[in-house]
């Protein structure tokens, strides 16, 4: 599956950057930032309203190349100024084509909270987020079982920053709450198949806690899915492809959001 691979070769490349920084050093770089703003993502989604988290993307394993210009950081503003609640970055170089220094430009310009899009296999990820200015970090149900979420969301904690828990389907939904997972994603894509379908959010969200903070991704394309996702009680939605492929973003979200901002 294509996820494993993209752990696998996560790992491989975890091993050549920690020989630049070492564990021990990252973790304290990491420690010395815990006092700064503390949790933003979390208090951004407990706000009325349904929150948009606008995705930076330059490619993806299921659709390819999807911005082959990539003026990365005009994006992140653009967004932001169209009224974003929230950024993803994705860091993820070889499938995703991403780059950490996209990450810490946009969170170093941005006064919303930015989401490390990545594929966490290791502590050193979260560490490393802190540092480069992340308010959030991604943890996937399908890579970790559910004492290494806990265990990650913990060291989240120590540092004041959000974890998004993914899931997928009901059993990753129960490893996500028996982990104490505050903020629960779920991801439309089947990453299988990579088939979409939004009713996984609808369907998955009944099982969530209530004081869970809940999140839908993938396949979100137009103002009938947000007020479905709206109806259903997400809290927030994560927007990437829609938004990248769209030469007028402002418009576009405000076109998903009913028309305004």
């Amino acid at each position: 599956m294509i996820l494993e691979q993209i752990a696998a070769d996560t790992r491989l490349r975890l091993i050549e950057e920690k020989k630049l920084v070492s564990p021990e050093e990252m973790k304290e770089k990491a420690l010395a930032l815990a006092a700064d703003e503390t949790f933003p993502f979390e208090k951004m989604l407990k706000e009325p309203g349904i929150h948009y988290i606008c995705e930076v993307k330059k490619a993806s394993p299921s659709k390819g190349l999807i911005a082959e210009d990539f003026p990365y950081l005009q994006i992140a503003k653009e967004y932001e100024a169209a009224g974003a609640d929230a950024i993803s970055c994705l860091t993820e170089p070889k499938y995703f084509l991403g780059k950490k220094e996209y990450l810490k430009a946009i969170t170093d310009e941005v006064s919303i909270p930015v989401l490390r899009k990545d594929f966490t296999v290791d502590e050193y990820q979260i560490y490393e987020a802190k540092t480069l200015g992340a308010g959030v970090v991604l943890l996937i149900c399908a890579l970790l079982d559910t004492e290494t979420i806990r265990s990650y969301i913990e060291i989240c904690d120590r540092l004041g920053l959000s974890a998004l828990v993914e899931v997928h389907d009901e059993n990753e939904m129960d490893s996500a709450i028996k982990a104490g997972a505050r903020v629960i994603g779920v991801n439309n894509r089947n990453l299988k198949d990579f088939t979409v379908d939004i009713s996984n959010s609808t369907r998955l969200r009944s099982l969530a806690p209530e004081n869970a903070l809940f999140v839908a991704e993938s396949g979100i394309k137009t103002a009938e899915d947000i007020q479905v996702l709206k109806d259903a009680g997400v809290n927030g939605v994560l927007i990437g492809e829609t938004l990248m492929r769209s030469p007028e973003k402002a418009a576009m979200l405000a076109a998903l959001n009913g028309g305004a901002l």
